[in-house]
């Protein structure tokens, strides 16, 4: 099963999370080895804070959280398990690499916004948007710009990650980026 590719503009209320969460709270290494299918790692998204989340969570809901979110395990299960979950975006301080790449691959937008945590509260409403990479809190107008990234890597975002992109190109972002600069 395979989610629509992300909105260029994403609107919905947050769920904040502190720092460091690690990959064994967004969905412990018990569950991640049960399974392969997405939606059933959904039931196990932030297992580690609250075991009900899949019943709360809303479609277009979306994460901010502070520094450090996604470290520990290299797997992929963490964001297909947020993703899944009806997780529109994650918006973060800082991301460890590992999970930052892998949101890419699989079309989970994950923006790097210094400083957002503390401007934002549970279940404000936001707005993401892909096209120029800011966050918007709606209730005051407050924008904020992301970390810049490659407009190729916003375009396999919106693409909705690097299979749907080849599903759609059948070339990968990265060979059209080589023919323009002449590289191999």
């Amino acid at each position: 099963m395979s989610l629509s590719p992300p909105s260029t503009i994403i609107r919905g209320r947050t769920w904040v999370w502190p720092d460091d969460v690690n990959t064994d709270i967004i969905i412990p290494f018990r569950f991640k080895a049960r399974t392969n299918d997405p939606v059933e790692m959904a039931k196990y998204a932030m297992y580690g804070f609250d075991p009900e989340f899949y019943k709360k969570v809303k479609p277009g809901d979306l994460f901010v959280a502070g520094r450090n979110f996604g470290g520990g395990s290299s797997r992929e299960q963490a964001p297909v398990a947020i993703k899944y979950s009806g997780i529109a975006a994650v918006v973060a301080e800082s991301f460890a690499r590992i999970f930052y790449r892998n949101s890419f691959a699989i079309g989970l937008p994950a923006l790097e916004v210094p400083g957002i945590a503390k401007q934002v509260n549970q279940w404000d409403e936001l707005e993401v948007n892909l096209q120029d990479w800011t966050v918007k809190k709606v209730n005051d107008g407050m924008i904020f710009h992301a970390l810049p990234v490659p407009d190729f890597l916003r375009g396999l975002m919106r693409e909705g990650g690097l299979v749907e992109y080849y599903k759609k190109h059948r070339t990968f972002p990265w060979e059209n980026m080589r023919a323009l600069t002449g590289t191999t």
